[in-house]
């Protein structure tokens, strides 16, 4: 590994972990650098499942006033994040890699359309109807399918959260945020156990990430809110389709 490959996991694990916790697609960011830098597509996914684990706990430490009175809520919904984070994560290594490589270009690319399709996302999440404290069984059902995404994949899962939360809560889009990104650092964290038992790991890459990560969750939580959520999205997106361009012609 060059140091120019050291920079650039880093940088990468930086602007994932902000991303993160502002839009929730990091990994459109890690996953397509780490293949830009020659490493296959399933220790790439785990390498990165892992490293970001601490930049998904750094992200819900920077919104723990958002999250004051939800304990409730986050319990409920953690069980469904553990059990289909495992779920998934388990499904990945289940799976043979020629699997994986066919559907990574699918998920990256619904992955780029739910990240495009964010603001129109947050607008209908605006408009929702009042009176709903508590998910019901249906949302909860929705949580548990949407961690065992994030422990398969993981790219843009924030945003399927966050579209799923709203369905099912009546509260601001902040505090969904803040209960997001719990969900999102539970998945990421039983899917990174499993992972470190049982998998692939290339532990300097997971390293570097998760330095990077860590701080940029930290920035995310307490600057995220005045950054153009335009350029993020267009980064992504852009990284997204060159991922996907990368991968087809490989």
């Amino acid at each position: 590994m060059s140091l120019l490959d050291v920079v650039a996991i880093v940088a990468a694990g930086f602007a994932a972990g902000a991303i993160n916790v502002v839009v929730g697609s990091g990994t459109m960011i890690t996953f397509p650098t780490l293949l830009a830098l020659g490493y296959p597509p399933v220790v790439a996914n785990v390498s990165n499942t892992v490293g970001l684990v601490p930049g998904s706990l750094m992200g819900a430490w920077g919104y723990r006033r958002e999250l004051r009175g939800q304990r409730d809520r986050v319990l409920r919904f953690g069980l469904a994040a553990l059990v289909g984070g495992a779920g998934g994560a388990v499904l990945l290594l289940a799976l043979p890699p020629g699997a994986f490589e066919a559907i990574v270009p699918v998920l990256i690319v619904l992955a780029c359309v739910l990240v495009a399709a964010q603001p129109w996302i947050a607008r209908r999440l605006k408009q929702r109807p009042s009176g709903r404290e508590h998910g019901g069984p249906v949302i909860w059902l929705l949580v548990l399918l949407t961690a065992v995404y994030g422990g398969y994949f993981g790219a843009a899962q924030g945003v399927l959260l966050l579209a799923v939360l709203g369905l099912g809560l009546s509260d601001s889009l902040q505090r969904l945020n803040a209960v997001k990104n719990v969900q999102a650092g539970l998945v990421n964290l039983v899917a990174g156990l499993v992972f470190m038992v049982v998998a692939d790991v290339d532990w300097a890459v997971a390293g570097l990430i998760a330095l990077g990560a860590a701080t940029g969750g930290l920035v995310g939580a307490r600057i995220g809110r005045r950054l153009s959520p335009l350029v993020l999205r267009v980064v992504i997106v852009v990284v997204g389709v060159t991922a996907v361009v990368v991968l087809v012609l490989r």
